[in-house]
């Protein structure tokens, strides 16, 4: 079944590569067309609204036609193109692996601790302790398994299914899947760049990231739970989240920290009560290897339920 084998392919892909190479990373292409939006406008959410709008389209137009276009030639070929288009969408494999050297490294060199968690968490790492450095790569790895790896394969899985309640044939229900795919990580993209109080034009991406993670991030606690084989993580977790400033990231932060029985904290902004005290090295290298397993779940899952629904003949 076509689908199923697309899937696979980009998790083997992920597994042997990782990333593609920087310079031919398709998105940091798409970092590049964001870049002319994140500047003062006189009229910023609308600009912000327009970009919103226009820039996931045109990554889920792009990678559709490619799509399409390997179709013309063979359907096997328009499933290693739809693979390797979903392999660009994901990410999991290196940000666990920065977050173990980060997490190494504050028991060697607090201050090599600080600069590597810059790649991994937005906030100012100077004042932060070894522990708070810990628990912020931590709670990186739990946000970035949802919007990294569950969001977009569940827009994939999510195109297929649509594509075969429509009757499409198998190339063009690949294309609506990869397309979805790009479309999500474009709006993750927008978000990452613009999405923040101090820049209005990020106001439009802000809300789009919000509603389209929805889903992902309760789906990503839900793996969490399971990879930890602790399903009364998800109700300990609960009461804490109200405090999270996004309506998404606390879910799976929160499982993790309720699972491994660990504070994970952003200073002065957040707390989630899982223990009493930050997480040493060794549990913070256990609840990374929690993240790992929930993403062999989530690549599991959206393989058996694209061959649930019959795959594509």
């Amino acid at each position: 079944m076509i689908a199923p084998f697309t899937v696979l392919t980009a998790a083997a892909l992920e597994l042997l590569a990782a990333e593609p190479p920087a310079r031919a990373h398709p998105v940091a292409w798409l970092g590049r067309a964001v870049a002319p939006l994140d500047r003062a406008w006189r009229r910023p959410r609308l600009v912000g609204a327009v970009g919103a709008l226009a820039v996931p389209l045109t990554a889920a137009v792009a990678v559709a036609v490619l799509v399409v276009a390997a179709g013309r030639a063979s359907t096997w070929l328009a499933a290693a193109a739809a693979g390797g288009a979903l392999f660009v969408a994901t990410s999991l494999r290196m940000l666990l692996s920065e977050a173990r050297s980060t997490i190494g490294a504050t028991s060697t060199d607090l201050d090599a601790a600080r600069g590597s968690l810059r790649a991994l968490a937005g906030r100012d790492a100077g004042p932060l302790s070894a522990g708070q450095v810990r628990s912020a790569a931590v709670e990186s790895a739990a946000e970035n398994l949802a919007d990294g790896l569950v969001a977009p394969l569940a827009a994939f899985v999510a195109g297929v299914v649509v594509g075969q309640a429509a009757a499409l044939s198998p190339v063009p229900a690949l294309a609506l899947g990869a397309g979805g795919a790009a479309w999500v990580k474009a709006v993750n993209t927008l978000d990452s760049m613009l999405g923040y109080r101090s820049k209005p034009v990020g106001w439009a991406p802000a809300r789009l990231d919000d509603a389209v993670m929805w889903l992902p991030a309760r789906i990503g606690a839900l793996l969490i739970a399971a990879a930890a084989r602790d399903p009364a993580a998800l109700r300990r977790a609960r009461p804490w989240l109200d405090g999270v400033p996004s309506p998404n990231s606390g879910w799976p932060m929160g499982v993790l920290a309720a699972a491994h029985g660990v504070r994970l904290e952003k200073p002065g902004v957040y707390a989630l009560d899982g223990g009493e005290q930050l997480p040493s090295t060794e549990i913070s290298l256990r609840s990374v290897r929690t993240v790992a397993v929930a993403g062999g779940l989530a690549y599991a899952l959206a393989v058996v339920t694209t061959a649930a629904v019959g795959g594509l003949p």
